[in-house]
């Protein structure tokens, strides 16, 4: 399966016998190996503060690397199956920053599915191309968004021949995935490049019950956020690349751009060592991830009103998905009574539901404990569903999305002159900024689109029921940001 010798650690071992050495140092970092901040030491530690270092001879340079980080590297791209990587520490955020900018130029227009993380629309900032949104498989039940189909990504192909790359996001943040292989097989007899945001699929490649990977299903490039499910340290991610039609020097010259001179090297070695540990141990912890997640959706489903979403496929079983709608609390209420009364962190939340992500570090203690306390809230709640707002009606996320309409290119309007106005006002005007929850930070309106009654009803029911609101201007959240009329 693997083609280099994966039992390596070049990056994880050079940095720990430049740590061993008795080092004089007059470079940086100044905290000179955890001799000069004894509080960074006493609370970190002093392996930590010593592997904490810069670019050295011995230890490579990320701008162009030549030794270990370049081999390092080169063993990650072969553990997931493609032909180049890049080491990123700024999370996917910056991965997908490089994705958009290294294959995008000003105008040209991208397929993207609207449920997008804002990096991407941020990405379309900085490159200053043009969205084109696929709207998400919609589940009424649920009342879920989950993937693009097929079907959609051909229609929109269809309705816009010039359109240089489509965007997915796969898997959702609530675990749906699409048919990807087929996708990627329609990109390519259209010749347009199928670009990934695999960020929560780190550990799809290695156990075959996950859904395909990218790189397995015939991706272009994809970015995977290795600190999420694949056991890096957080911001630890990397971009991975298989195609002959990707201008690889065009990508290491967009990293180069967008990253630090200064990267972490604790963050890439942690990048070294996961790479490792999947490979390794990857395919038994994975079994026993499933193996828990299995065992908390037959317990949590034995709950009254709280039961988990089932998928038969496309779908990634490690994330549990909650639903709360029976009970007397929405799921943001539930997200904050576990933090607050039983010390269990949920990864988001949403009016419904709540998501908890099984991975490669949790215990079976864990899933007792979750479902212990979900039993205890919902014997507490079971009153009936919350009262609803009166605008609910206007909320769904599927007329939400079919509504949105791009009537301006995202960067003209980020850098366009603004005006901020009341929420009422802005009824019909084009958005100058990005408002969403967060987690998990899909946009609700982006730079240039039209604001809708839609959009105003959203942001006022999340007010409501305090979800945490990110990227608005006006922290009341009573009035948006608009380009100004001409």
């Amino acid at each position: 399966m693997y083609h280099l010798n994966q039992d390596k650690l070049p990056l994880l071992e050079a940095m720990k016998e430049y740590a061993k050495r008795d080092v004089v140092s007059f470079d940086v970092p100044g905290h000179k190996r955890g001799n000069g901040i004894d509080i960074l030491t006493d609370y970190f530690g002093d392996t930590v503060m010593a592997l904490d270092t810069n670019s050295l001879p011995r230890l490579d340079n990320i701008g162009n690397p030549t030794g270990v980080i370049k081999e390092a590297q080169a063993l990650l791209a072969d553990a997931y199956g493609a032909n180049e990587a890049f080491f990123i520490t700024n999370g996917s955020t910056s991965a997908i920053h490089v994705m958009l900018i290294s294959v995008l130029s000003p105008k040209d227009k991208v397929l993207m599915p609207k449920n997008i993380h804002k990096s991407a629309l941020n990405g379309l900032i900085l490159c200053g191309a043009m969205p084109v949104y696929m709207t998400p498989e919609f589940c009424p039940k649920e009342g879920l968004m989950k993937n693009v189909t097929l079907g959609e990504v051909t229609r929109h192909l269809d309705l816009n021949p010039d359109v240089k790359a489509v965007f997915i996001l796969n898997p959702t943040y609530f675990g749906h995935v699409s048919d990807l292989k087929e996708i990627a097989n329609l990109c390519h007899k259209r010749d347009v490049l199928l670009l990934v945001d695999e960020a929560h699929g780190a550990h799809f490649p290695f156990h075959p019950a996950m859904p395909l990977s990218a790189m397995a299903s015939g991706a272009d490039m994809s970015c995977i956020s290795i600190h999420k499910t694949g056991g890096a340290l957080t911001q630890a991610s990397a971009l991975v690349i298989k195609s002959d039609r990707i201008d690889v020097n065009r990508v290491k010259q967009a990293v180069n751009i967008l990253q630090s001179t200064s990267v972490s090297y604790l963050l890439m070695g942690s990048l070294d060592g996961a790479r490792y540990n999947l490979v390794r141990n990857g395919y038994m912890q994975l079994e026993k991830a499933m193996a828990l997640s299995k065992l908390a959706r037959e317990a949590l489903n034995e709950i009254p009103g709280v039961w988990v979403v089932e998928e038969e496929m496309f779908y990634d079983v490690t994330k549990l998905v909650i639903n709360v709608s029976k009970l007397a609390l929405t799921g943001f209420e539930v997200y904050e009574l576990l933090w607050r009364e039983y010390n269990i962190q949920l990864e988001l939340c949403e009016t419904d539901h709540v998501l908890a992500i099984i991975s490669l570090g949790d215990e079976t203690r864990g899933i007792k404990r979750l479902v212990e306390a979900m039993t205890a809230i919902a014997s507490k709640y079971i009153a009936g569903k919350y009262i609803e707002n009166t605008q609910e009606s206007h909320l769904s996320p599927e007329l939400l999305f079919q509504n949105a309409v791009v009537v301006m290119c995202p960067r003209e309007a980020h850098f366009g002159d603004k005006e901020l106005i009341l929420f009422e006002d802005a009824i019909g005007r084009v958005a100058g900024e990005s408002i969403m929850a967060y987690p998990p930070g899909i946009p609700i309106i982006s730079p240039g689109e039209l604001v809708t009654t839609e959009v105003i009803c959203l942001l006022k029911d999340l007010k409501a029921k305090k979800a945490f609101i990110v990227d608005n201007v006006d922290a009341k959240l009573e009035n948006m940001l608009v380009v100004k009329e001409k």
